[in-house]
């Protein structure tokens, strides 16, 4: 391996002096705290990072109120809320200023405008009469943005009373409506159906105040 020929000029400076200039391509300019660089007629602030790890982190939340034995039980036709209390959850490496999920108000939440999440949804089911039998579920948002069109349609085949097992993953970015007003997964249903052992794990995969 080889060493480049090329030098770069690192100018010491003050943060006063850092936010007042545009940095030319390719400079640098150093303080007692950081080291920034010009890219594209931006400044990119290059170590150390604003927050542990790049602020990219994941949480696990496990709702605890329907199991096996106290399933939530969908109607036919009736809009719900998927239920998930987050009883137990882990946010050990969340690297956040918030929680990504609030089991209280059943909101997906999210911290920055232009983040983004990937979300895994996991469940059981049952239904009594799995002929033709579907449920519906998609995130809808309090406010204009049209978030509901992030959804699945998912159909119980192995037969009646038999349980089924779902795993899905979705991808989705953070406007500020969703900053604002959160988020809720929902279900309808064309049948009777039975789920329980809800799961939801969440990670940031872009931090876009970085």
């Amino acid at each position: 391996m080889k060493n480049t020929s090329y030098k770069v000029h690192v100018q010491k400076t003050v943060q006063e002096e850092v936010d007042s200039v545009n940095i030319e391509q390719g400079a640098m300019l150093v303080t007692d705290s950081a080291l920034f660089m010009g890219f594209n007629d931006e400044q990119v602030k290059v170590f150390p990072p604003k927050s542990n790890k790049m602020g990219l982190g994941w949480a696990r939340y496990d709702d605890t109120q329907y199991t096996t034995l106290n399933p939530f039980t969908l109607q036919p036709t009736i809009e719900v809320v998927l239920p998930n209390n987050a009883g137990n959850k882990i946010e050990t490496n969340l690297n956040a200023g918030i929680s990504y999920y609030d089991g209280i108000s059943k909101k997906v939440q999210a911290e920055n405008i232009g983040d983004v999440y990937v979300m895994t949804i996991v469940f059981k089911a049952i239904a009594t009469n799995s002929s033709d039998c579907w449920i519906d579920m998609y995130l809808e948002n309090a406010g204009v943005s049209q978030y509901e069109r992030l959804g699945e349609t998912f159909y119980i085949q192995k037969g009646n009373s038999v349980e089924v097992k779902f795993h899905q993953v979705f991808q989705y970015y953070s406007d500020l409506d969703f900053i604002t007003n959160g988020s809720q997964w929902k279900m309808t249903s064309n049948k009777n159906i039975q789920i329980y052992d809800i799961i939801y794990f969440i990670q940031r995969t872009n931090n876009n105040a970085i």
